[in-house]
């Protein structure tokens, strides 16, 4: 008697050759990234949320850190920025209420 000839077995299914190759956080920080550049502190925030989760599956997320980055930057920016326009706008109101005069419905006019 001969044995019979088994065939080899099929490979199991692995959920199709399409599925993208991800871990948890990309996408939040790649969405971080524009939003820090408009809305720095929520930008921070997602970037934050986003390499946490991304550290808790142990890889690393670029994407968040480069948010976290910008969100900062562009927060010290206008904080910076608004410092200057407060400053300047204080010192021309006092450099105009030593120069101009009032009208005769109590308006401050310069010149």
């Amino acid at each position: 008697m001969t044995d019979p000839v088994v065939p080899p077995a099929q490979p199991a299914y692995t959920g199709g050759a399409g599925t993208p190759d991800t871990y948890p956080g990309k996408t939040l920080g790649i969405v971080a990234i524009p939003v820090a550049i408009f809305f720095s502190v929520i930008g921070i925030v997602l970037g934050f949320v986003a390499r946490s989760q991304s550290k808790a599956a142990g890889v690393k997320n670029t994407p968040a850190t480069i948010a976290i980055i910008i969100g900062f930057v562009v927060l010290a920016l206008t904080i910076i920025i608004s410092i200057i326009i407060g400053v300047s706008t204080a010192a021309l109101i006092q450099q105009c209420a030593e120069v101009g005069y009032t009208d005769e419905n109590g308006t401050l006019i310069c010149g």
